[in-house]
C-alpha cells in the first residue's frame, strides 16, 4: 500500500504531496518542504560517490532509490530531466519502480502537456490528482 507521494524538482523544491492513508504521521506544509530539499540533497550526494557513475553518467540506477526503516519504505525514481518522484509504502512493497514511472507519464500528461502549467512549479490540476488516487488505489 503506497501512504504518500511527493514529487521534487531538479532543484530540489517540492511542487506535489498528497497522503493516502492514515497510518503515517500528517506532515505540515514546512515539514514536506523540509523532507524534499532533504531528500535532494542527499540523493544528489549519493549520486556523486556511487562507484556505479564514476566516470559514466548517464548511469540509469545512480542516487537512491529506497530507504528502509522500521515501519515503511521509501521508493525514489528519477527521470532524466531530474525530477524525482518518492512514494512512502508499506515494507511489504519491494520494487516500486513502475508504479513511479506511470506516475511521471500521469505528470507528462495531465501536468506539461497543461498549457497553463509553468515548469519548476506546484501542480494543480485535478485530472492529475484523480488518475493518481485511480493509480494508487490499484497498487
Amino acid at each position: 500500500m503506497i501512504h504518500s507521494v511527493f514529487i521534487i524538482n531538479r532543484s530540489g523544491g517540492l511542487i506535489y504531496h498528497k497522503n493516502y492513508s492514515s497510518k503515517l504521521a500528517q506532515l505540515s506544509s514546512n515539514e514536506a518542504l523540509t523532507l524534499a530539499g532533504t531528500f535532494h540533497g542527499i540523493h544528489v550526494l549519493a549520486s556523486r560517490i556511487s562507484p556505479a557513475t564514476k566516470g559514466n553518467y548517464s548511469a540509469k540506477d545512480s542516487g537512491i532509490q529506497t530507504i528502509d526503516t522500521k515501519n515503511f519504505r521509501i521508493h525514489c525514481y528519477q527521470t532524466p530531466t531530474g525530477i524525482k518522484f518518492m512514494a512512502a509504502s508499506d515494507l511489504l512493497e519491494t520494487k516500486l519502480t513502475d508504479i513511479l514511472v506511470k506516475m511521471y507519464g500521469l505528470y507528462s500528461d495531465y501536468a506539461l502537456k497543461n498549457p497553463f502549467y509553468n515548469l519548476e512549479m506546484p501542480i494543480r490540476s485535478e485530472m492529475f490528482d484523480s488518475r493518481l488516487v485511480q493509480l494508487v488505489k490499484a497498487v
